[in-house]
């Protein structure tokens, strides 16, 4: 691995700066889309059953910014799903910095591959030294070796995270789907 490293060049520092953002993004979502941080059962259980008052307070989840909205703006539906798309955009928050390094570590590794390739053939002297080859060879297997290591991983996660947020997207607006129909169901 020594060797992957030191053969990548300057390509080094913005293929490392892509896997700090993946793994920091990564793990700062996992733990922001904890169900019981964005949809707790207790909450989702009393929507249901129709018994939310006790619940209205909680402004460390998801589902509880919509409800202390709801208690103390008294919106129409309306109102009420613009809000729940708002909180569900706070869902979505950093994934488009996972998304540009899904796309840009490869990129990287391509680049770096392109360069060393460039300095074994664009040495100015008629044969290439076998030193400016190694050098040139190693740059690009090891820069397409990194890019490829960060891009896979983050693929995965960025795969993982988005499904996660869809499912919890569904959850949520079926909490204000209900939350309307209570709201109704109160009016008549």
């Amino acid at each position: 691995m020594k060797f992957v490293l030191e053969g990548a060049g300057i390509f080094l520092y913005p293929l490392l700066l892509c896997s700090f953002v993946a793994f920091y993004i990564i793990a700062e979502r996992l733990v922001a889309l904890r169900e019981s941080k964005v949809v707790p059962r207790q909450i989702a259980g009393a929507l249901l059953s129709g018994k939310i008052s006790e619940h209205e307070g909680d402004l460390s989840t998801t589902v509880g910014r919509i409800l202390f909205f709801n208690r103390n703006s008294n919106p129409d539906p309306e109102a009420l799903k613009a809000f729940a798309q708002l909180e569900i955009t706070r869902l979505e928050r950093g994934m488009f910095a996972l998304d540009i390094v899904v796309s840009a570590a490869p990129l990287l590794g391509l680049l770096g591959t392109v360069a060393g390739l460039v300095t074994v053939f664009a040495t100015g002297e008629s044969t290439p030294s076998p030193e400016s080859i190694s050098r040139g060879v190693a740059l690009a297997l090891s820069t397409t070796i990194l890019g490829l290591c960060i891009a896979i991983p983050a693929i995965v996660g960025n795969s993982y995270l988005n499904r996660r947020i869809d499912k919890l997207c569904a959850r949520i607006n079926i909490c204000v789907e209900r939350l309307i129909d209570i709201k109704k169901e109160a009016s008549r």
